[in-house]
């Protein structure tokens, strides 16, 4: 979900006092007319997913309290080139000077919901869901991590405090994962659920002795996660399975079809291109 607004609102103003700095010369410099309402209307010049507009109304309300901001089509909804997606009213002054902060963000965040999108439906007729990763960019992983809910995956851990997950350090510096396992889970607080990494056959099995939650199948190629799922179900039916590792959409359904029930991927964050979009302000 997007996040609250006084959760929302000192990241906007950050972005917002990085771009203005001492002042948007350009716009100040048109004189009187900064104050007159104008609108504007946002064009889309790519097809794709659209995330974020309700994001960019804050930012220009942020400016203008006065703003309108009125989406011409849904959020999470598809777009195709040329489609007018938001028509915004208010002071010229806040339309321009807000203008590249909003289209940034609302670009950036269509971007990744529409890989993600392309993600999910490879995987629509299975059970298998799609999650994110904590591979985000600093300051802007709520807003990341929406925007592949929006477009159709679900959230992996927001933080590190969100949940235990055991990887590969971590067991090298325990030890072993049945060491790892028992030194977190004396000073685990309830009801935090243990997620172990593994990458051999003989790794999940200790991951069952050790009576985890979640057991991720890092790296496997897909005959042997075949193996793992089926000696999971058969040992500890109630164990979750994630699958992860260098998933491509070339290689999505293959791992979707061993029988997971989660795939994790840091590509719809990292790997999505900008959505094109551009703002027009209207003659009156």
């Amino acid at each position: 979900m997007i996040p609250p607004n006084v959760v929302l609102d000192p990241m906007l103003q950050r972005w917002l006092q990085e771009d203005i700095g001492r002042g948007d010369r350009t716009t100040a410099g048109l004189g009187d007319i900064i104050e007159q309402p104008h609108r504007a209307v946002w064009i889309a010049k790519a097809p794709g997913v659209l995330a974020g507009l309700p994001i960019a109304q804050r930012v220009f309300t942020l400016l203008d309290a006065a703003t309108e901001f009125t989406p011409l089509v849904a959020e999470g909804s598809d777009c195709e080139l040329g489609t007018a997606i938001a028509e915004i009213t208010g002071q010229l002054g806040a339309l321009l000077t807000g203008e590249r902060v909003a289209l940034n963000l609302v670009m950036r965040l269509s971007g990744i919901a529409t890989l993600t999108r392309q993600y999910v439906d490879q995987i629509a007729d299975l059970p298998a869901q799609l999650v994110d990763t904590r591979k985000t960019t600093p300051g802007l992983r709520l807003l990341e991590k929406y925007a592949t809910q929006v477009g159709g995956a679900r959230n992996h851990r927001l933080g590190l405090d969100d949940g235990v997950m055991i990887k590969d350090n971590h067991i090298a510096a325990a030890g072993s994962i049945a060491a790892a396992v028992a030194h977190i889970r004396q000073d685990m607080p309830y009801p935090l659920t243990i997620e172990v990494e593994t990458e051999t056959l003989a790794m999940v099995e200790a991951a069952l002795a050790a009576q985890v939650d979640i057991i991720m199948l890092d790296n496997m190629p897909p005959s042997e996660m075949a193996q793992a799922v089926t000696l999971i179900r058969q040992t500890q039916p109630h164990v979750k399975i994630e699958a992860s590792g260098n998933v491509t959409l070339q290689t999505l359904r293959a791992v979707a079809e061993t029988g997971v029930d989660y795939i994790s991927t840091s590509a719809p964050i990292t790997r999505s291109p900008w959505l094109d979009l551009s703002m027009r302000i209207q003659q009156s």
